[in-house]
């Protein structure tokens, strides 16, 4: 029988491929999955909608005159670098809710969304801004952003399979991206990295976790992150065409610390995290797309090749392979 992958943390950098590999998954017929990657059915999360919500937000903010409290501007990193453990805390709660299949049934979508932030700035030390808003502005941010906020709230809902049994041989799969300025030594200061952003996730995720790093420079990196943007809003909400501003590609993702923490670990193949005193070693693959193998997942499947498909279904299959060896000792 085979060994399948629980929890999967796939990270890299922006535009390394993470939701092309996402993509190409949903694509591999359930027993292929189960054979040659260990994955049983994929439940998806993704910490990046919240950050499109996050820009939105301060988007309607400035528009009125006032603080953006997430982004000082469209092009510019976070005002509080804490935001990247608010963002793991969603997730933690994401985790939560589709292990419970919790039906989430709300009034109002965006006034949910905004007290779910304001709830995990508060668990990393951070302000809970949205909640001091004036209560006028409040409202009206509330009114402007509650169709994209039902949306996102309706994606987090459809993500779930249809059936409390349907977990079982399932595997979750979420995906994030860390860094920190170009040119930082090693290691990141918190809250900066994945070394910072791990040890918040909860123990519930650490304890089943395994990593599938898609491998990239940070050169190769801002060149994909330019090539696949999309202008507008339908790009910027989209996992597959988003793109990254290029002061926020220097600013938060010049540098990666994963092979640091892969090279300093005490047990080889493996992540070292410490948080809330105890200790996991999450294992860890690599897999190589320093030569691009999926790029072409972002195009229509009926324009798929079979050399492009074999490409990064091998580099898939190794990569995942190491992680259920590890996970069996």
């Amino acid at each position: 029988m085979e060994e399948i992958l629980d929890v999967v943390l796939l990270l890299a950098l922006p535009a390394s491929g993470k939701s092309e590999v996402r993509t190409y998954l949903a694509h591999v017929p359930a027993a292929q999955a189960r054979r040659d990657f260990h994955m049983g059915v994929t439940l998806q999360l993704d910490d990046y909608p919240y950050v499109h919500m996050m820009r939105r937000i301060s988007e309607e903010l400035r528009r009125g005159g006032h603080d953006g409290v997430f982004f000082a501007s469209h092009d510019e990193p976070f005002l509080e670098p804490r935001d990247w453990g608010t963002l793991i805390e969603l997730l933690n709660e994401d985790f939560e809710d589709l292990k419970a299949l919790r039906r989430i049934e709300v009034a109002s979508a965006a006034a949910w969304l905004f007290e779910r932030f304001d709830a995990s700035r508060r668990k990393v030390g951070a302000n809970p801004e949205l909640g001091l808003l004036p209560a006028r502005l409040r409202a009206a941010l509330v009114d402007a952003l509650e169709p994209e906020a039902r949306r996102l709230l309706a994606d987090k809902l459809a993500a779930y399979p249809p059936h409390p049994a349907d977990l079982q041989g399932s595997t979750i799969v979420a995906e994030f991206a860390r860094g920190g300025p170009q040119g930082t030594s090693m290691p990141l200061p918190a809250p900066l990295g994945y070394q910072y952003s791990l040890a918040r996730l909860s123990d519930a995720i650490l304890a089943r976790a395994s990593i599938l790093y898609v491998w990239v420079t940070p050169e190769e990196s801002r060149r994909k992150n330019e090539q696949r943007a999309r202008p507008g809003r339908a790009g910027d909400a989209s996992i597959l065409h988003h793109g990254v501003p290029i002061k926020v590609m220097l600013g938060d993702y010049g540098v990666d610390d994963l092979a640091y923490l892969i090279d300093t670990s005490d047990r080889a193949g493996t992540v070292r995290v410490e948080t809330r005193g105890r200790t996991f070693h999450l294992p860890v693959a690599r897999f190589d797309n320093r030569v691009d193998k999926t790029s072409f997942i972002r195009e229509d499947p009926g324009r798929w090749t079979p050399e492009h498909i074999d490409a990064v279904h091998a580099g898939l299959q190794g990569a995942l392979e190491e992680l259920a060896k590890a996970r069996r000792t």
